[in-house]
């Protein structure tokens, strides 16, 4: 039997949402006069039985109660001993926990494992939109009731050992604690390879600008549901959720604790290579969110020294075909207009996209014709000015001049924003 929920998280879209309850076992407690269950009392807090007194310096009892998040899509094998290990750790520091399975509609035996065998701290949604790490991730967000939230993988690699210390983390003032394999005393398993480990180095770099933090791209993280409540227009594409967050909840006071990343043991990675495709697309919204102006201006001189390209190119190819000197030069600057404007549509200036096509080619075109002139009128003033400058100089200042004009020009009237 299934219940259905709606819920949201930030600005995406509503999912529809099956949450199968788990099975009433003998200890759930007595219903109420109003059909409600007794809150079940915390766990006792047992000694750490492998380790003797003497040695044991600290154990953390739990006091906040706490959500674990994990997405997952045909992970049913990995489901109980993602239970058995949370159930280890909650009992051990007291923690009241209650953990979400949001599942892609995987359709592998998930739902019918939790309906036989769930504890009732765990509930399992299953999603049948919208499907994606990231989007799994905001939608428990969204249907967490405690205070706290945990993001983990359901495979293991991220061990639940250290919720404790993440929780001790943010008690000490940090807003966001990552579960770390960079900082000392992280590490990866020794089936990692070279181009694994280059893979995940260079995703980092590219993420410094927002971050200082070592391991940006982790999957493993904790924070407070009021600071999540508190980001700004969410939405991630791919897997690093935490990085948007981070990010748009302009979360500064990030702290890290090391890990042991374990390689999993049962199931399919699902880190695809068009999922790795997806974080340059996603980094590319957090810059033009984070960097709106400076993003939009790299992305058109980009654009812009494409069209140099696409004119030299057009140029030859027409000299090669046959065509007069003129013929090819007006070619290659009509060809290289055409894919500076169809570009800069696409990508620079993506949000006015919706506008009629015809009238901002115009308007385009215009531009860079006035464009053109101020470039020249640059390159002269300063060959007026500083008479002994090389000419190559004086057109290089002509060229930043008229780019500057195209931009402000196109920003601001071709590709208005609404």
């Amino acid at each position: 039997m299934t219940t259905s929920a709606r819920v949201t998280a930030g600005t995406v879209p509503a999912t529809e949402l099956d949450e199968v309850p788990p099975p009433r076992g003998e200890d759930d407690g007595a219903p109420g006069p109003d059909g409600a269950r007794p809150p079940r009392p915390a766990p006792a807090l047992p000694r750490d039985a492998d380790t003797d007194a003497e040695e044991q310096l600290a154990l953390i009892r739990v006091l906040t109660k706490v959500s674990v998040i994990v997405p997952t899509y045909k992970e049913r094998e990995n489901l109980p001993f993602l239970v058995e290990a949370l159930d280890e750790v909650r009992r051990r520091h007291g923690m009241d926990l209650e953990l979400l399975v949001m599942d892609d509609d995987s359709r592998d035996g998930s739902e019918e494992w939790v309906a036989e065998h769930g504890p009732e701290w765990m509930r399992l949604f299953v999603r049948h939109g919208d499907r994606g790490l990231s989007p799994s991730v905001l939608d428990g967000l969204a249907a967490a009731r405690h205070p706290v939230v945990v993001v983990m993988d359901a495979d293991l690699s991220h061990p639940p050992q250290k919720i404790p210390q993440m929780i001790l983390a943010l008690q000490s003032g940090q807003q966001f604690v990552i579960g770390s394999r960079y900082v000392p005393g992280g590490t990866t398993d020794d089936e990692w390879g070279f181009f694994r480990w280059l893979n995940s180095r260079v995703a980092t770099i590219l993420a410094r600008p927002f971050t200082r933090v070592k391991d940006p791209m982790a999957g493993f993280f904790a924070l407070r549901r009021a600071d999540y409540e508190g980001a700004e227009d969410l939405n991630p594409i791919g897997y690093k959720i935490g990085l948007e967050l981070i990010v748009k909840g302009r979360l500064e006071n990030v702290g890290e604790i090391p890990i042991h990343f374990t390689d999993r043991v049962r199931g399919e990675s699902k880190l695809t290579l068009q999922e790795q495709l997806k974080y340059i697309r996603h980094l590319r919204r957090l810059y033009m969110w984070r960097y709106a102006t400076w993003s939009s201006m790299a992305q058109f001189a980009a654009v812009g020294a494409s069209g140099v390209v696409v004119n030299l190119g057009v140029l030859s190819m027409a000299l090669a075909l046959g065509a007069g000197r003129d013929l090819a030069l007006v070619a290659g600057i009509v060809v290289s207009v055409v894919t500076n404007f169809l570009l800069n549509r696409r990508f620079t200036f993506s949000d006015a996209r919706d506008d009629h096509i015809g009238k901002q080619f115009v308007g385009f075109s215009a531009a860079s014709s006035v464009g053109a002139l101020v470039q020249y009128g640059g390159a002269k003033a300063m060959v007026s000015a500083f008479p002994e400058v090389a000419l190559q100089v004086a057109a290089l200042v002509g060229i930043a001049a008229g780019m500057f004009f195209n931009f402000v020009a196109n920003r601001y009237f071709v590709f208005k924003k609404k």
